[in-house]
């Protein structure tokens, strides 16, 4: 058979799937009608992701973030879940001048320890919860000013909008990431899991 990829080219660069051990630490959850979260010790998730949370159901309206679509553009919903991580926000909180970020004012659904660079996980990769649900990641998710103008006004800072926009700048790849459920269950706080970071390819050609 032809090899399609002589190893002397290498057009691709493959790189092996590996395994993490983790913890969602702090679970939060968002009313229907505010994006800003809650601590909770549970969140029971379905296939349409948390039951009467701000980002739940099988479909969403597109954005600014879907720029190839009108928008409203009814969409599938990859975005029913929020993850962070502490040691991010705090990195984001130092570049914005702040004493901290915490998760809920930025829309959190799920604060995980233990995975390092937690933004930089790829597509595809899943997360395993010791009691069933799998997560399976979507993409990193992109710092807004709707976020920002959060911090701003709950950290009380003069001018709000300033702060709106500082965040998108600040936060650039260290905002966590979205994903959404592909198996239903509870999750608990502190419950441990694993993360299956799949194969990657890096794509040149």
């Amino acid at each position: 058979m032809l090899d399609l990829f002589p190893e002397a080219e290498q057009p691709v660069e493959i790189i092996p799937a590996r395994k993490l051990s983790a913890r969602a630490a702090v679970l939060y959850v968002a009313p229907f009608d505010d994006f800003q979260t809650r601590p909770v010790d549970e969140l029971r998730l379905g296939f349409d992701g948390i039951a009467g949370d701000f980002h739940a159901g099988p479909t969403r309206r597109s954005g600014g973030r879907e720029p190839w679509y009108p928008r409203g553009t009814e969409m599938r919903n990859e975005r029913q879940l929020s993850i962070v991580a502490a040691d991010e926000l705090a990195v984001v909180a130092e570049r914005m001048g702040l004493t901290e970020i915490k998760p809920e004012w930025i829309g959190a659904n799920i604060l995980i320890e233990g995975v390092p660079h937690l933004s930089m996980l790829p597509a595809g990769s899943m997360l395993f919860f010791k009691g069933g649900v799998t997560i399976k990641v979507d993409a990193q998710n992109g710092p807004c000013r709707l976020s920002g103008r959060s911090i701003a006004q709950n950290t009380g800072m003069a001018d709000v909008e300033a702060g709106a926009l500082m965040f998108p700048k600040a936060a650039k790849r260290l905002r966590g990431l979205v994903a959404w459920v592909e198996k239903p269950g509870t999750i608990k706080a502190g419950e441990e899991m694993s993360v299956r970071v799949p194969e990657q390819w890096i794509y040149r050609a």
